[in-house]
């Protein structure tokens, strides 16, 4: 089950890797999507709304979107023309964050951003700590 955020009634974005979505079971379409992924000690939490994190590959602002890579493997986000200060974190090579709502998880993840963050300054530490930061919430979550 999702966590709320309180009084919103909104799903809080929760931290994942591309390669748990692709993983993991999907039910429903578009802003009503879940994703069920596996997480420590065999459990499964529920995500709707993600955190993740990513070097640019493709800018393809025609068509409001950029593929990102991350540890386990590519993920589109769309709506990236639609973000506040989220331009500057659109040129190749850029490590960014991405919080937004899941709309796909095959045959490859896509979410619709809500927010864009350019983490390029420290991508270096950014990137080795990615993966731990993702294991230990998700860890706190089930």
């Amino acid at each position: 089950m999702s966590k709320n955020d309180e009084g919103s009634g909104r799903p809080l974005p929760i931290k994942i890797l591309s390669g748990q979505l692709r993983d993991g079971t999907s039910k429903g379409l578009n802003d009503n999507m879940e994703c069920s992924v596996r997480v420590a000690n065999s459990r499964s939490i529920s995500v709707s709304m993600v955190w993740m994190q990513g070097t640019v590959l493709e800018a393809k602002l025609d068509r409001n979107m950029v593929l990102l890579l991350d540890e386990t493997g590519t993920f589109v986000v769309q709506g990236v023309n639609n973000i506040p200060k989220g331009k500057p974190c659109l040129s190749q090579g850029k490590y960014v964050m991405v919080m937004g709502v899941l709309q796909a998880t095959s045959p490859e993840p896509v979410i619709r951003a809500v927010k864009m963050a350019d983490l390029t300054k420290n991508a270096a530490i950014h990137r080795k700590m990615w993966k731990l930061e993702v294991e230990d919430l998700q860890q706190l979550s089930t």
